[in-house]
């Protein structure tokens, strides 16, 4: 008896510091100015990659290095990514911080692949996505809706829970999403640093999203 209730004692202990490790994770922080930021970049097949190296081409240089994530069977992503480095790098050559490196994970979700199996599926992706994290520990991470950023994301806040590295989370509402978010966004509205719409229904809908206007 006396093991058992020893037992419930440390892992009612283990609960409160784990959930006063996410509140403090989840609440307002402050950061230090620095030189440059390392930059993760959450990469979805068309449109989605379209978005969000636009938004990546409207920030400065001091966003680097730069690591794209992106599903392991994304070709077209890739290449993408590939080419808009090397445009970035013609127009300006003497930059400072040129480099980016490429991620592959496997997808959270396939098209049409049921639901249930796609816990599993995510599950698998977590699992490989924390050493990703770990081993780059960015200081920001940028998506935009895709499925494999959720595993990104809740590593990178896992992170932070562990007292590794607090990782900023900025998740910018595709512009396709007018009255209703994404599932992904659903999911991380509340877990983002900053989550960011592009229209002022979804900011009436979700009075804790940030509305810029179209930022893409």
């Amino acid at each position: 008896m006396v093991c058992v209730l020893c037992l419930a004692a440390a892992v009612g202990a283990v609960a409160v510091v784990l959930v006063l490790r996410l509140w403090i994770v989840l609440g307002p922080q402050d950061f230090t100015p620095r030189e440059s930021l390392s930059l993760l970049v959450v990469a979805g097949s068309g449109g989605h990659t379209t978005e969000i190296l636009r938004l990546v081409g409207s920030l400065s240089n001091a966003y680097s290095p730069r690591h794209y994530v992106i599903a392991d069977t994304d070709e077209m992503s890739a290449n993408k990514i590939n080419s808009f480095e090397l445009d970035r790098a013609d127009r300006n050559p003497s930059t400072k911080y040129p480099r980016h490196h490429i991620h592959r994970i496997p997808r959270s979700r396939e098209v049409l692949q049921s639901w249930p199996s796609t816990v599993l599926t995510t599950l698998r992706s977590l699992w490989l996505c924390f050493p990703l994290l770990h081993h780059v520990k960015p200081d920001l991470v940028l998506c935009n809706g895709p499925g494999t950023c959720v595993p990104i994301c809740a590593s990178a806040l896992l992170l932070g829970i562990l007292g590794i590295k607090k990782v900023i989370i900025v998740y910018v509402e595709s512009l396709c999403r007018v009255e209703t978010l994404s599932l992904s966004g659903k999911i991380l509205l509340h877990l983002a640093d900053y989550f960011i719409v592009q229209w002022p229904a979804l900011k009436e809908k979700y009075p804790k999203s940030v509305y810029l206007g179209r930022i893409v």
